[in-house]
């Protein structure tokens, strides 16, 4: 298969290919990739695979390699991070464990070289060149404008966090020692080539990380070179080391992962307790009190796992019969950890809004739609008995780009920004997100003063275009 004359190789599970060593140019070369839509970007950066291919065959089911003799696409691949790109970086403040991490598999076991706390580049070239040591770079789409461009467009696709790393391990050596992720992951291989081998998951779609002993993982299911402009995706579970082969430089890849904690069983956790709150107001059932001293036992739970089972159909039935869903915190967890739009550099020039004032004569679209999550809370300016129902719309327009994915790195999780209205506004705003123009005239709310009010605030949020 080819596209633009590019000739492509997808393997399975046949032994590594042959590759002639391919001339990149130094200048920023064009992107061989479509980034006409968060849909077109995928399909391209897979390309030849087509992306309804690759969901029912490969996706959270087995490795997909792709091996391309595409010299556009190894330059492109390559501009994306190189090893040369540490000094610079350096001068600008690097940290060991927030930034980067120096490390070895040593008799199969990980050795992290970090050195202090501020990362010197002419020390980190030491351990690099010397100790044959890898780089581990993280999160490098908060200095890179070209993978934050891919990156804030695929968490658009997935709809899921998109995070990434670079390797760059010198040659003859390996940066970490067999494991699986809880991720998703997706290999660009950047500069050099790198050896892989995979192995069957010991625990598939796994939810967390780990590490797996050589001698208990048997022999490998798939084992090839990525060149630059290869790319490989694994699922989360597989078990998988890498290593440089003799006679380069060095290997430089980028791991771009997703859908960590994105399984049914989070989206479970988080839509229970809704559900749970509103079924209580209705069946006194779940407001009777538990046994006496039940929380005391120790043992003899066969009468409690019984009503939990009842109370569970119940839930069940009640799930079936709601209109809508609160899934709350996985989406506002999405919408204030995400990337900012691209073109929308920190977000300071949407500090304001620009365009027509919405007027109850206007016409008018949705903008951003990608970059918004709607969802149904108790109103958190109220106290007291009666908890009012509320409808709030959360962007990711002023998400700060140098914060994205940094969790546990002395960084405060940003409050969602976003708008609070009344649940009787839900059909309207519906209405907006389904529409690719609509009047303001047609929202559906009692009087004209809610549907200008309404459409009035998601402008002040840079949200609504008066056409």
């Amino acid at each position: 298969m080819s596209r633009n004359s590019t000739n492509a190789d997808v393997v399975m599970d046949e032994a590594p290919v042959p590759c002639k060593r391919m001339k990149v140019e130094a200048v920023d070369p064009v992107s061989p990739l479509n980034f006409d839509s968060p849909e077109a970007l995928f399909e391209s950066l897979i390309s030849p695979i087509k992306t309804e291919t690759f969901f029912k065959e490969y996706w959270e089911r087995r490795p997909l390699l792709i091996q391309r003799d595409d010299p556009s696409l190894a330059a492109y691949f390559q501009s994306l991070f190189q090893l040369t790109d540490l000094k610079n970086l350096c001068r600008q403040g690097m940290y060991y464990g927030r930034d980067i991490n120096v490390c070895r598999c040593v008799n199969g076991r990980k050795k992290v070289l970090n050195k202090g706390s501020k990362v010197h580049y002419l020390q980190l070239r030491k351990d690099f060149d010397q100790k044959r040591a890898t780089i581990q770079f993280h999160q490098p789409q908060r200095f890179k404008d070209e993978l934050w461009k891919i990156q804030e467009k695929l968490e658009c696709f997935f709809g899921s966090l998109v995070g990434s790393n670079v390797y760059i391990t010198p040659s003859e050596s390996q940066g970490l020692p067999p494991h699986y992720d809880d991720i998703e992951v997706f290999i660009l291989q950047l500069e050099g080539k790198k050896h892989w081998r995979l192995y069957h998951p010991t625990v598939p779609l796994a939810r967390e990380y780990n590490m797996e002993p050589e001698d208990k993982i048997g022999a490998p299911t798939h084992e090839f070179t990525l060149k630059p402009g290869d790319l490989l995706y694994f699922p989360r579970g597989t078990i998988h080391q890498a290593d440089t082969p003799s006679g380069l430089a060095h290997s430089t890849h980028v791991t771009i992962s997703t859908y960590q904690n994105n399984s049914w069983g989070d989206f479970l956790l988080d839509v229970i307790p809704g559900l749970l709150f509103d079924t209580a107001k209705k069946e006194i059932k779940f407001r009777t009190g538990i046994p006496r001293q039940l929380l005391m036992q120790v043992d003899d739970t066969a009468v409690v796992t019984d009503r939990l089972s009842g109370f569970l159909r119940l839930l069940a039935d009640q799930l079936e019969s709601t209109r809508d869903l609160r899934s709350s915190e996985m989406k506002k967890d999405f919408i204030r950890s995400r990337l900012p739009p691209y073109y929308l550099g920190d977000g300071s020039s949407l500090s304001t809004p620009d365009g027509r004032f919405p007027k109850l004569n206007s016409k008018v679209k949705l903008r951003f739609k990608d970059y918004i999550v709607m969802t149904v809370e108790t109103d958190k300016d109220t106290s007291g008995e009666t908890q009012e129902q509320m409808v709030y719309i959360y962007h990711s327009l002023r998400n700060k780009r140098t914060a994205h994915m940094m969790f546990g790195n002395d960084n405060e999780m940003a409050e969602a920004l976003g708008l609070r209205f009344s649940l009787s506004h839900m059909d309207a705003l519906k209405q907006l997100w389904s529409s690719e123009i609509i009047s303001v005239k047609e929202l559906k709310l009692k009087t004209d003063a809610e549907k200008e009010n309404l459409v009035l605030a998601l402008w002040t949020e840079c949200l609504i275009e008066v056409i």
